[in-house]
């Protein structure tokens, strides 16, 4: 067996074709990311974190009950309360541990 040498552009031309299809079997194999969504606030208790969003864009999401979406809001330190009537940008988590389930949503309200 003899040595082969390829032209440049060839090798180069191979190596970007390898990286363009690692990347499409990745985004059409890899998990879904979440999407973040819009939605009004309809009621939020600061004692246990509880809140609760309504709108058109709540049935889609896991956990919601006719129309509605209630977890514990995770939020960073600064951020603004919501209040009643607020547009509220998030992504919901349901977390599932045996019989126990745990709706979590992370956001903020969205600044006008």
């Amino acid at each position: 067996m003899g040595n082969v040498n390829l032209p440049t552009p060839v090798a180069v031309a191979g190596g970007a074709l390898c990286l363009l299809a690692g990347y499409l079997v990745g985004a059409i194999a890899g998990p879904d990311t979440a999407s973040r969504t819009t939605a009004e606030v309809k009621s939020y208790d600061s004692g246990s974190g509880e809140l609760c969003l309504t709108g058109d864009a709540i049935s889609d999401q896991p956990g919601a009950d006719d129309g509605e979406l209630c977890g514990v809001w995770r939020r960073t330190s600064g951020d603004r309360v919501p209040r009643d009537g607020d547009a509220f940008r998030f992504v919901s988590v349901v977390s599932s541990s045996g019989d126990n389930s745990a709706t979590y949503i992370y956001g903020s309200v969205v600044e006008k």
